[in-house]
C-alpha cells in the first residue's frame, strides 16, 4: 500500500483534486469563450456577406437591421436614415409589431435618444436610458426600460443613419463587445449602402434613357402629339412610381396653363384645369426653371388657384420642359401620404428628362410643320388635277350625253340618259365640294378634319377598352359638317365611348361615322351587359340634348345579340345656315 501523506496528496507530483477541477473548469470557461468570440466573428462575417450580396436600396436597409438584432441577440432594433433637414426620412423597426408601431407614434421625428444620435453621431450606449437627459421613446415604440445601444452608419464622409437597439437578452446591458460587433457592422452597412445606391442610380439612368427612346421614337414616327403626352406622363409616373402624374402645357401669352394630361389619382380633378403661372404649382416650376420640389403639396402655400382637387397627396415634384429658352410644358408627379418625399437620385434624371421630351416636341413640331406645308401643295395639285380634267371632262361627257338624247325615240333609254346626266352632275357637285375641302384649311381645328379627330378619339379610348374598337367612316365628312356640328359630334363620340369602357364590360366595340342625305350620323354599338335598370343616365342626357339643339335626335337601342347601341343623327343643312 502506499503512504497517504496528511498534506492532502494522494502522492508526490499530483496536484490536489479540487486545484485540478478548478483548472479544468476555467480551461472550459475559456475554451467556451473563445468558442463564442469565433461563432460571434463567424455571425459577423455571414451577416456582412448578407447585407453586401443585396443590391436593392430598401432590401439593404431591411437586411442591415435584421443582422444588427441577431447580432447582439437584442430584443428591439431599428434603422433610421437621416433626410436633408436633420430629420428622420425613413425608419425601419425590426421586433415591433404593428400596433406597437402605430402606439409609439413612428415615423420618430428624431428626438430623444434617436435624435441625440443625429446631433453627436458617435456610438451610444446606456445601462439605465430612462436615466439620460434626452430619453424619449424607443425603437420599440414604447417607453424604455432596457438597455440601449446606437451606432451611426457613414457612407464615406457622410453620415446616413443610425441603428439602434434597445433590450439586450439574458443581460442587463450591451457590453463593449457588442458595441464593437455593431460598429464593424455599421461600417460594412456603409460599403453595402453606397453600392446600393450606385446600383439605384445605375438603373434609373438605364430607365431614363429607355424612356427618353420611347417618347422620342413615338413624336418622330408620327404618333398624335396628345398620345406622346400621356406616354411622357405614364413613363415618368412609373418610373418615380408616383400616384399622380399631370402634364400641363403654356396657354398663348404664358400667364396661363392648361392641364392636357392628368392619370392616376383623383386625375379627374385635373384634367383640362386652366390654371394661372401665379398661384399654381406647376406655375411654380415654370418661375423657378428647375425642378420644384413640395414636402406636402395638400398644404403648399404656393397653391393658391384652382379647385380643391390635392386632398391626400404629400410629395410632389414639378420639372418645366424647356427648349431653347422656352417652357414647353411642366410636368408634375405626386405620391399619397405618408409615402417617401422624392430622393434627388430619383429627381435629378427627371430634369434631363423633361427637357429632351422638349428637344423632342420641339422637332417634332416642325417637322409636322414640313409635312403640312408638303400636304397642302399636294391638296392644291389633287384640286388643281380635279378642276382642269377631271370635271371638264365629266362636263363634256355630260354635254354629249344631252346632245345625243334628240337621237333617242326609245322612252326608256331617254330616262337612263336624263339619269345619267344627272348622276355626272351630282359627281361634278362631289367633286367641287371635294376641292373645296382640299383648298379649306381650318384652322380652328389645327389643321385637323372630322374624319382624324373621329380617329384621334377611337384610338384614345382603346387603353381603356382592352382592346381597339372598329371604325367605319363614309361620305363627305371633313367638307359636308360644319365646324360646330363636327366639335359637337366628337363631343358625343368621346361620351358615348367613355360609357362603354366604364360600365359596358364589352369585349367588342364598333363605330361608325356617314353622312348621307344631309345628315351626319354617329352610331356606337357595344356588345356589353346593357343599360342597367334605374342606373344613372346624365351622360346619355347630355347627348340628347346636343341632338335637341342641332334639330337632331338621339336614339338608345338594344341590338338582337344584346349590348347597347348608341345612335346620334343630326340633319346638316338646318334652317338658318
Amino acid at each position: 500500500m502506499s503512504a497517504v501523506h496528511h498534506d492532502g496528496h494522494e502522492g508526490p507530483g499530483h496536484l490536489p483534486r479540487m486545484q485540478l477541477d478548478d483548472l479544468l473548469e476555467e480551461l472550459q470557461v475559456r475554451i467556451d469563450a473563445v468558442r463564442g468570440t469565433r461563432d460571434r466573428i463567424h455571425s459577423l462575417l455571414e451577416a456582412v456577406l448578407s447585407v453586401g450580396r443585396e443590391l436593392e436600396l430598401s432590401q439593404v436597409l431591411r437586411r442591415i437591421a435584421e443582422a444588427a438584432v441577431q447580432l447582439v441577440d437584442a430584443e428591439y432594433g431599428a434603422l433610421g436614415v437621416i433626410g436633408e433637414d436633420g430629420q428622420l426620412s425613413q425608419f425601419i423597426p425590426v421586433g415591433v409589431t404593428e400596433e406597437q408601431t402605430e402606439a409609439g407614434g413612428l415615423l420618430p421625428a428624431g428626438n430623444g435618444l434617436l435624435g441625440e444620435l443625429i446631433r453627436d453621431p458617435a456610438p451610444l450606449r446606456l445601462a439605465e436610458p430612462a436615466r439620460h437627459p434626452s430619453s424619449q421613446g424607443s425603437p420599440a415604440g414604447r417607453h424604455q426600460t432596457g438597455s440601449f445601444l446606437g451606432v451611426p452608419i457613414r457612407v464615406r464622409e457622410e453620415v446616413f443613419g443610425n441603428i439602434y437597439l434597445a433590450e439586450k437578452r439574458d443581460s442587463k446591458e450591451f457590453d463593449g463587445d457588442d458595441e464593437t460587433v455593431l460598429s464593424t457592422l455599421a461600417a460594412a452597412a456603409g460599403v453595402a449602402i453606397e453600392n446600393a445606391r450606385l446600383y439605384e442610380e445605375a438603373r434609373y439612368r438605364q430607365r431614363w434613357m429607355e424612356a427618353n427612346a420611347e417618347v422620342t421614337r413615338a413624336l418622330l414616327s408620327g404618333v398624335g402629339e396628345r398620345r406622346v403626352l400621356g406616354l411622357i406622363v405614364e413613363l415618368a409616373r412609373t418610373i418615380l412610381s408616383a400616384d399622380l402624374g399631370v402634364l400641363a402645357l403654356p396657354e398663348e401669352g404664358g400667364d396661363f396653363l392648361r392641364v392636357a394630361v392628368a392619370a392616376g389619382t383623383d386625375a379627374e380633378m385635373h384634367r383640362g384645369l386652366l390654371l394661372p403661372r401665379e398661384g399654381s404649382f406647376v406655375g411654380a416650376a415654370v418661375d423657378a426653371g428647375e425642378v420644384t420640389t413640395s414636402a406636402d403639396v395638400e398644404h403648399d402655400s404656393r397653391i393658391t388657384a384652382g379647385p380643391p382637387r390635392w386632398a391626400g397627396l404629400g410629395p410632389a415634384v414639378a420639372v418645366p420642359m424647356i427648349a431653347e429658352d422656352t417652357a414647353k410644358g411642366v410636368l408634375l408627379l405626386a405620391r399619397t401620404k405618408p409615402r417617401q418625399p422624392f430622393a434627388d437620385t430619383q429627381t435629378a434624371p427627371l430634369s434631363a428628362f423633361a427637357g429632351q421630351a422638349a428637344v423632342a416636341m420641339e422637332l417634332a413640331e416642325r417637322r409636322r410643320d414640313a409635312e403640312q406645308i408638303t400636304l397642302f401643295e399636294d391638296r392644291d395639285r389633287i384640286a388643281r388635277d380635279l378642276h382642269d380634267l377631271a370635271i371638264q371632262r365629266l362636263f363634256a361627257t355630260g354635254m354629249t350625253l344631252q346632245s345625243a338624247m334628240r337621237f333617242v325615240d326609245h322612252p326608256k333609254a331617254g330616262e337612263r340618259l336624263l339619269r345619267a346626266v344627272d348622276d355626272l352632275d351630282a359627281t361634278i357637285k362631289i367633286i367641287r365640294s371635294t376641292i373645296f375641302g382640299l383648298r379649306t384649311h381650318d384652322a380652328d381645328s389645327a389643321g385637323e378634319g372630322l374624319r382624324s379627330r373621329i380617329t384621334e378619339a377611337v384610338q384614345d379610348v382603346a387603353p381603356a377598352l382592352g382592346f381597339a374598337p372598329a371604325l367605319r367612316m363614309e361620305g363627305l365628312l371633313d367638307t359636308e359638317v360644319p365646324g360646330d356640328v363636327a366639335d359637337d359630334a366628337v363631343a358625343v363620340l368621346r361620351e358615348a365611348l367613355s360609357n362603354a369602357a366604364r360600365h359596358a364590360a364589352a369585349h367588342a366595340v364598333e363605330v361608325s361615322a356617314e353622312t348621307a342625305a344631309k345628315t351626319l350620323t354617329l352610331c356606337v354599338e357595344d356588345d356589353g351587359v346593357g343599360m342597367p335598370a334605374g342606373g344613372r343616365h346624365s351622360g346619355l342626357h347630355n347627348l340628347a340634348e346636343r341632338a335637341d339643339r342641332l334639330d337632331g335626335e338621339m336614339r338608345l337601342e338594344t341590338p338582337d345579340g344584346g349590348g347597347t347601341r348608341v345612335v346620334w343623327s343630326v340633319p346638316l343643312n338646318r334652317p338658318g345656315q
